[in-house]
């Protein structure tokens, strides 16, 4: 998938996921809910953002690890939003849903990152963690 597009469904991601806690009732339980939702999922796109400027194939590698634990969570979030009835459940399903696909596409991407550093580690005169 273009970089381009993976962003901006990330940043749409944050955006739905904003809005959703607007929705929300007033309690304690969710505004810790809120807070940890909307941090993560913007946590997601930030750093996914920093990852398309990464430095090296490592480096790449470093923030997208914090990519997948960021998107996860966001999943985790979403899954105890329906498990406490904070929002109704076919509003939360489809962030959910995207949420695991980012979570997914992001573990490929990894994969795939660490077989190019590992070919490139194999041949010789290649700088180790260079982007190619």
């Amino acid at each position: 998938m273009d970089k381009y597009k993976l962003q901006k469904r990330m940043m749409n991601l944050t955006i739905a996921v904003i809005r959703l806690t607007k929705l929300f009732p007033r309690s304690q339980e969710s505004k810790v809910i809120t807070y940890q939702i909307i941090k993560s999922a913007s946590s997601t796109a930030a750093n996914y953002r920093a990852a398309c400027r990464a430095k090296s194939t490592k480096d790449f590698i470093a923030k997208m690890g914090i990519v997948e634990e960021e998107s996860d969570e966001t999943a985790f979030w979403l899954e105890l939003v329906i498990s406490l009835e904070l929002a109704d459940q076919k509003d939360v399903a489809p962030m959910l849903k995207e949420a695991s696909e980012i979570v997914a596409i992001t573990v490929s991407s990894i994969k795939t990152a660490k077989g190019s550093l590992n070919e490139a580690n194999l041949k010789p005169g290649v700088q180790e963690g260079s982007i190619s």
